[in-house]
């Protein structure tokens, strides 16, 4: 399981980083920072709050805002209720090492080297190391980034088994006729999930000549001017669909924005009651929005926000093959093909709805900006939990290399 891994969001956080930086000489100034203020109409949104949101990703404040963004945004709940699924525990010490680039390692070396906000291990549905660093603790929300979007492939299988979705090949204008003007025209809903949609949106965020995804990401975001799959109705074409995989948040967007439509309730609420009750989540989640209530809409593609433990229930719920408590949430059927590699496994990491696949074994992980990762091996019964605060200028990608070193290692130990 040694990896190499392609990360385009790595780009994304550089971005945020090197221009963020640039814009320092707003901080603590009545002015909004300049690459803010040249995209777009002005913002209701205060001078301060937008700065706050271009500043979130940066290294010497992201193990705060990571866990604050209920503090940044509007937000719409995921609400628990019913029984809590109950997580035996029989915590043990990490009595093992793992070896990275040479080198060898104890396991809670792991922790600070790769910027650990909280971490959970489980093996076959037991709790075997739970810990919480830098003044979080078990109640703390944290951003899922793009872990989120695992979430919405399980929303996006249960609504098709639910017969709202009749066939993952359907045009996905058949449902959402207003982007029949733009290049989603002729892509199916499989292709949406595999990233194969063949849009034109380059997960590049270069704020010095911010193009499509930048402009979104400041739009959208940081001005709530804008939602962020607006761009979705008119984008233009880059390949042909299915012919390649690229990374880009607003396909999943375009996810969203379908199950709203199918299931004719908020995404929040859909979840609610799909996945979050069914699992027996023991607090509340929530959505960041990209608007004012009213306006905004869930930001689909990055914006989910829980506690460590319900995001554990998650990756337990997908190891037991969709099934909790004996009540099945989603199907066997739909876990193994979401979590099914659609290239060629070449790559360390592969890719299946909406999933990323550790080539040549069972392994899968939801993985989110900057460190977040719900991984699970159903080969050892194992999942993982990690909430990180990576620094956003990372080329070599040397914090992720080494969690997936750690998480083979992990995967491996047996507790005793």
């Amino acid at each position: 399981m040694k990896t190499t891994l392609y990360r385009p969001a790595v780009r994304f956080a550089a971005g945020c980083l090197a221009f963020g930086l640039l814009a320092a000489a707003a901080r603590g100034q009545n002015a909004v920072a300049p690459q803010v203020a040249a995209v777009g109409p002005a913002s209701s949104v205060p001078m301060a709050v937008q700065n706050l949101r271009w500043h979130m990703n940066d290294a010497e404040i992201n193990a705060l805002t990571f866990r604050s963004m209920h503090s940044l945004f509007t937000t719409r709940a995921v609400t628990r209720s019913g029984s809590v699924l109950r997580l035996p525990r029989e915590d043990h010490d990490l009595n093992f090492n793992y070896t990275f680039e040479g080198e060898e390692y104890t396991a809670d070396e792991v922790l600070d080297r790769t910027y650990t906000n909280a971490m959970l291990i489980m093996k076959d549905g037991v709790v075997v190391y739970e810990n919480y660093l830098n003044n979080s603790e078990a109640q703390t929300h944290f951003m899922g980034w793009s872990m989120t979007k695992s979430l919405v492939s399980i929303l996006v299988g249960a609504a098709h088994e639910a017969g709202l979705i009749k066939s993952l090949d359907d045009d996905i204008t058949r449902y959402l006729p207003e982007l029949s003007e733009g290049a989603y025209k002729g892509v199916s809903v499989r292709q949406v999930l595999q990233m194969r949609s063949g849009v034109d949106y380059e997960e590049n965020y270069d704020f010095s000549a911010p193009g499509l995804a930048a402009r979104n990401h400041i739009m959208a975001l940081v001005k709530n001017v804008s939602r962020f799959v607006d761009p979705a109705r008119t984008i233009k074409r880059a390949h042909a669909p299915g012919e390649v995989f690229a990374y880009k948040t607003i396909d999943t967007a375009v996810l969203g924005l379908l199950l709203e439509r199918v299931t004719g309730m908020y995404l929040a609420d859909y979840m609610q009651t799909t996945l979050w009750e069914p699992m027996g989540a023991e607090s509340d989640g929530f959505y960041i929005m990209d608007g004012a209530p009213g306006v905004g809409r869930e930001f689909s593609g990055a914006g989910f926000n829980a506690v460590l433990r319900d995001f554990a229930r998650i990756g337990l719920m997908m190891l037991n093959e969709g099934q909790v408590n004996g009540h099945q949430v989603i199907s066997p059927a739909w876990v193994a093909e979401s979590t099914r590699p659609a290239g060629d496994e070449k790559a360390p990491l592969d890719y299946g709805y909406q999933w990323w696949t550790v080539s040549n074994t069972e392994a899968y992980s939801a993985i989110g900006l900057q460190g977040q990762y719900i991984f699970v091996d159903p080969e050892s019964r194992t999942v993982i939990v990690k909430l990180s605060y990576f620094p956003p200028n990372d080329p070599e990608e040397t914090a992720s290399r080494e969690t997936f070193s750690f998480f083979e290692a992990a995967a491996r130990w047996r507790p005793e």
